[in-house]
């Protein structure tokens, strides 16, 4: 019996899920034979817009649902993130300007920038009161 190209993560808004994400993805990774550096890239992705959906995505300190789901398409890994958290759409946020001194830098944005760099695709979409972040990796 072939092994499901998909998993589904639901997680808490709280940093510490962090761990549960990073395992779930190392055996998705490990059943699928994912190269390392697609798990290593996919990880930092991952834990950067968790972050960031935790740190600043509710208004309250209830808990919420982050759900995330892989799948595996032909020689590409799709990854769909949900909250429904404040609206936050991490394409319109501009790259650092990594040539200005480092004195000179405006905080933030440097995370989302890696995330972009690491992955191949970046779309993003609100819809039924949900961030829909989808954010693609070839496998080659």
């Amino acid at each position: 019996m072939a092994l499901l190209k998909e998993t589904y993560i639901d997680l808490k808004n709280s940093f510490a899920e962090l761990e549960t994400l990073s395992l779930a993805l190392k055996k998705f990774g490990d059943d699928h034979h994912l190269s390392l550096k697609v798990i290593m890239d996919v990880n930092l992705a991952l834990d950067e817009i968790f972050t960031n959906i935790v740190s600043y995505g509710f208004k309250d300190s209830d808990e919420h649902l982050i759900n995330i789901h892989l799948l595996i398409d032909k020689k590409e890994l799709i990854i769909k993130i949900e909250d429904a958290g404040i609206p936050f759409n991490p394409m319109d946020i501009p790259g650092p300007d990594l040539d200005a001194p480092l004195a000179e830098r405006k905080a933030g944005g440097l995370g989302i920038h890696l995330v972009k760099r690491k992955m191949d695709e970046m779309h993003y979409q609100r819809r039924q009161g949900k961030n829909i972040l989808l954010l693609k990796k070839k496998l080659i």
